[in-house]
């Protein structure tokens, strides 16, 4: 039962699929981080089945591109963007901790906040619409697994990374999580989910696998600039993961034609 409520519980936090209510006490909220990859496997799940219908009904690449590009924001509700929306805004700040901080709390949108989701919406659709001639089987199976190392990844700089706040989202989930067992699960599934890109496609799964690590470096010291995490930085990180895991797919598939 407490396993169901941590699901619940993440799946209905960070999508817009539909579940039952239920509360969000210390208990269930313990171990919600660990089904967060689940989410992931939904989003793949998502673009398999878009994949699947466009190669049926013989619609065109650049249509096939962005529904690829736009199903993952369909599922998830566009949680993960508006993260990066607020965090380019506090970047371009250049200003300190807490100004940038002050800047994440602030409802409005900056231009730079505009540009960026615009920047990676379109490098998105463009590297689908790159990768998309000749796609494999397993190359598309190692992407959709991508969805899934992103959250295991981002679950784990959760319980390991230090708050840069006292309050907010990742604070109320970092608290209550049993940070040994989230960082066990989440380290497991991302092992997991990187070891099936490299065997479903050797080598784009490795370059996808190389594009996650230096996504998560970058994470880490962008942190460092705000005094540590927050829930708009996980969702800053989570979304420049998926751009780097899809930019090493193609630069992979490409290397091997």
């Amino acid at each position: 039962m407490k396993g169901l409520k941590a699901v619940i519980i993440a799946v209905s936090m960070y999508s817009a699929i539909p579940m039952p209510q239920v509360e969000w006490d210390r208990e269930g909220m313990r171990y919600a981080l660990c089904a967060f990859p689940l989410v992931g496997a939904a989003v793949g799940a998502a673009l398999w089945c878009w994949g699947w219908l466009c190669g049926l009904l013989g619609l065109g690449r650049l249509l096939t591109a962005v529904g690829m590009t736009l199903l993952p924001l369909l599922v998830t509700g566009g949680i993960h963007m508006d993260g990066l929306c607020d965090t380019a805004d506090a970047i371009a700040s250049r200003q300190g901790p807490e100004k940038r901080l002050e800047i994440l709390r602030d409802p409005r949108t900056g231009a730079f906040g505009v540009m960026g989701v615009c920047g990676v919406l379109l490098f998105t659709c463009a590297l689908w619409d790159t990768l998309l001639p000749g796609l494999e089987a397993g190359t598309f199976g190692a992407v959709c697994l991508g969805f899934i190392l992103s959250r295991a990844l981002s679950g784990l700089a959760v319980a390991t990374f230090p708050l840069a706040k006292s309050s907010g989202l990742v604070h109320t989930f970092a608290t209550a999580a049993d940070k040994n067992v989230v960082a066990l699960v989440d380290g497991g599934l991302a092992l997991l989910a990187g070891l099936g890109m490299a065997a479903l496609s050797p080598v784009p799964g490795c370059c996808a696998l190389l594009g996650a690590s230096l996504a998560l470096l970058h994470y880490s010291l962008v942190c460092r600039g705000f005094g540590g995490t927050t829930g708009d930085l996980a969702g800053y990180f989570l979304t420049l993961c998926e751009l780097a895991v899809l930019l090493g797919m193609t630069l992979g598939q490409a290397a091997v034609r």
